[in-house]
């Protein structure tokens, strides 16, 4: 019964069941697939893995993949990346694949200030295992549908395009990016339904709570993100991260605390709690978000968990060729 609500959902909703991204909690620990304009941004290259796991409480939960790698080029002040991401959910196997190639350019507006414009094209992939799919009629005609949508169901392919932005110094980063700028066509049964334009805000600040010759650094990191796509869908992540080598830790909010939802309750999705470890050349981050929204706490919240590894530099680069990156970033070459 499950199966069969989800479906009639589906296919009654049409293009609303698609109206929403999958999104990662550790957001910037995910920097290729939060803005194109963070692509290239360390001196290194980099690689990044991040997986989620939405509701595990709930039957068959929401699960995201994400896999990206960029490097940086000097003499062009370019960055170069690709990124590939795949999420599931449902019984049905209902999947979407994708993957986009990244690019951005740094441009030096004074000696602090570096603005960092960026595009992405992807080509993506969107449907569901049908052999997993049973309709209301199976039992009534001995184990087989006649329901005609059935052999409706395909899946859909599609190209995405999508550009952002990132002005930033040191200590001080803001940006926005659009997603989905052509809107591409994802319904499995071929009608005129299309993935809404994502538009995401953030910024952050890096706030030292230790003298600067200190041996070890110790700051705060609090930053928000705003997203919004189509007219239904809307959010804020607020929060700080604290810092002190080689420990993260952070505490965040999502929700929308200045609007009420259908039950005239305030709109609050979870509190996220965030660990952080990073060695070297390796950073790895774990959160978990508690559900405090009307879903309850059996949905069993979300686990996330994130590596970044950047490549060893062979040489150390030139100052004039270095472009300095945002306080979360701890490549001591841009200090």
């Amino acid at each position: 019964m499950r199966r069969l609500l989800f479906v009639l959902i589906c296919m009654s909703g049409g293009g609303s069941v698609f109206a929403q991204d999958p999104l990662f909690s550790q957001y910037y620990q995910a920097p290729l697939f939060l803005n194109p304009g963070f692509t290239g941004l360390t001196a290194r290259q980099r690689f990044v893995v991040n997986h989620r796991i939405q509701w595990p409480g709930l039957p068959q939960a929401y699960s995201t993949y994400a896999f990206s790698y960029d490097i940086y080029f000097p003499r062009i002040a370019s960055g170069v990346g690709v990124m590939m991401s795949s999420d599931k959910m449902g019984s049905m196997n209902w999947r979407s694949n994708t993957v986009h190639i990244l690019y951005s350019y740094k441009v030096r507006l004074n000696e602090a200030l570096i603005f960092s414009p960026g595009i992405s094209f992807g080509y993506g992939s969107n449907g569901l295992d049908r052999s997993k799919l049973i309709m209301g009629d199976v039992l009534q005609y001995g184990g087989a549908t006649i329901d005609p949508a059935v052999n409706r169901l395909s899946t859909s392919r599609y190209m995405d395009f999508g550009s952002g932005f990132l002005l930033y110094t040191k200590k001080i980063w803001l940006g926005m990016s659009m997603s989905h700028l052509n809107r591409p066509f994802l319904s499995p049964l071929g009608e005129n339904d299309r993935l809404d334009i994502r538009t995401t805000v953030h910024a952050g600040i890096k706030m030292p709570l230790s003298k600067a010759y200190a041996a070890r650094q110790i700051y705060l990191t609090p930053s928000f993100i705003y997203r919004r796509q189509g007219k239904t869908f809307s959010q804020l992540d607020a929060g700080v991260n604290f810092h002190t080598e080689p420990v993260s830790l952070g505490v965040w909010y999502r929700g929308k605390p200045l609007t009420k939802n259908i039950t005239d309750a305030i709109d609050q999705d979870a509190l996220i709690l965030f660990l952080g470890l990073h060695v070297k050349t390796l950073t790895a981050g774990y959160s978990y978000d508690f559900t405090i929204s009307s879903l309850g706490a059996g949905t069993g919240g979300a686990h996330e968990l994130s590596i970044m590894y950047e490549l060893p530099a062979k040489k150390k680069l030139s100052k004039n060729k270095l472009i300095p990156c945002p306080a979360f970033y701890r490549d001591t070459r841009f200090e």
